[in-house]
């Protein structure tokens, strides 16, 4: 990479001198228009205005770059300078992931158009046939703005103001839910595109990462530290993942949503401010190690999906059972031993707790505590898998509803009147042995009588 790509614009720390000249040429402008908006009879409170949000931003800055937050104790930005054969990273250097997570994002609608929905017919994957809900502006009201699963009182009194059975509002709303859950091809896309990417991803950082010393000694992680050169390869392995992750951001609304959706919130911000803090105060080592161990476990998670969608059920098993084993290792033991005691304990040899220190620790808490809970339900399913033989589903995800309800509402309903209902089968289960011709074309019941048909 050439050296243009890693010097910033702006080198964003308290040391600064271009920094500090920029900071002050705004307070001096401001100043200057405060008196010349006085002079021309402007009003003199906007100016003030805008005088008082330039210091008040030039005290923030000056505050969030304190060298205290970011560097071990005895160290400042002026230990940090770099020189034409020394780059260290550059707060800076992470507005690129902006763009391109934007680009990302591009590149994903074209690969899940162009690759993966062909794909998916090709394959077999086929979207069920969902009927569609009858036009109510009523119930559409309610349902957007109110609740998608009202209660049943909320159910009488909808049935009331519409004019309908309250068993028909139930089976509006059913329908309609079922309406806006994401169809089959659209999951079988986006498990496509992820699995590209954490392929991609993983390798990229096995490549980074093979023949350099902290992947095979964690102590390695500390020497030097924070007087760690940034290397081109490391800057472009970080920039891929946290564009990756603010490319997820911009698609969560348009993304298949399950039942952990609070969860993946949760996970996506701790993991972009980890990647950036750890950037800004060059944990990249720990960053890198961080990153592979996550996308270790993802390279399974997605092609089990495939096949699932796909309804190969005894690769579905297999690739599930791999997934479990990798991500209970990867997450539960290696992440922990390699990451979380190498930055409690390891970094202590090398310098003194700070704010770093801490920040840094309470979001790979965060990161191993949502280990723990997915864990959790994936070895539930492993357990549902060893006592019935067969994978249960995945209980992130959410479950259509069947109109089945609705046929055996109507079959009660019949029952209620009197009406004996024989649905119709094939009629070689009800051919009697004497050669009679089968149930289905013979009377029915009605109200006690024979009734011809």
């Amino acid at each position: 990479m050439s050296d243009i790509s890693l010097k910033p614009v702006l080198a964003v720390t308290p040391g600064s001198l271009l920094g500090s000249q920029i900071l002050g040429s705004q307070s001096s402008l401001a100043t200057e228009e405060l008196a010349s908006g006085a002079q021309g009879g402007s009003p003199r409170r906007k100016w003030a205005r805008a005088w008082a949000s330039t210091r008040m931003a030039r005290s923030l800055y000056e505050w969030l770059w304190q060298h205290e937050f970011w560097l071990p104790p005895g160290i400042t930005w002026e230990d940090m300078q770099e020189s034409e054969d020394v780059r260290y990273p550059q707060p800076r250097d992470l507005l690129l992931s902006i763009p391109f997570a934007l680009i990302l994002v591009v590149i994903r609608y074209a690969f899940e158009r162009a690759i993966a929905l062909p794909l998916s017919s090709k394959l077999g994957v086929r979207d069920k046939q969902r009927p569609n809900a009858q036009p109510n502006p009523m119930l559409e009201t309610f349902y957007s703005t109110r609740c998608k699963n009202p209660e049943e009182g909320e159910l009488i009194t909808l049935a009331k103001q519409c004019d309908l059975p309250v068993r028909k509002v139930e089976r509006w709303f059913r329908r309609r839910r079922n309406t806006d859950r994401p169809s089959l091809s659209k999951k079988f896309c986006e498990a496509c595109w992820r699995f590209t990417f954490y392929i991609i991803s993983f390798f990229t950082g096995l490549a980074v990462l093979y023949d350099k010393p902290w992947l095979w000694d964690h102590r390695e992680c500390w020497t030097g530290y924070p007087q760690q050169p940034l290397q081109p390869s490391l800057f472009w392995y970080y920039l891929l993942e946290l564009s990756f992750y603010w490319s997820l951001v911009f698609t969560l609304p348009f993304d298949v949503k399950r039942k952990d959706f609070k969860e993946q919130i949760v996970h996506h911000a701790a993991t972009i401010f980890l990647i950036s803090f750890s950037y800004c105060a060059n944990y990249i080592r720990i960053g890198t190690l961080v990153m592979v161990i996550h996308d270790a476990a993802d390279c399974f998670l997605e092609p089990t999906k495939i096949f699932n969608y796909m309804k190969w059920k005894k690769t579905c098993d297999s690739l599930f059972m791999i997934f479990s084993a990798v991500f209970l290792i990867s997450r539960l033991v290696i992440f922990p031993y390699t990451v979380l005691y190498n930055t409690y304990y390891y970094s202590m040899e090398i310098f003194q707790p700070f704010f770093g220190y801490y920040f840094v620790n309470a979001l790979l808490i965060i990161l191993q505590l949502l280990h723990v809970f997915w864990s959790c339900l994936i070895m539930h399913m492993v357990y549902k898998f060893i006592l019935q033989g067969t994978m249960e589903k995945d209980m992130r995800s959410d479950t259509e509803e069947s109109d089945k309800d609705e046929e055996r509402e109507n079959i009660k309903e019949k029952e209620k009147n009197g009406i004996t209902y024989f649905s119709s089968v094939t009629s070689n289960n009800y051919i009697q042995r004497n050669g009679s011709e089968p149930l289905n074309n013979r009377a029915h019941l009605t109200n006690g009588h024979v009734k011809e048909r």
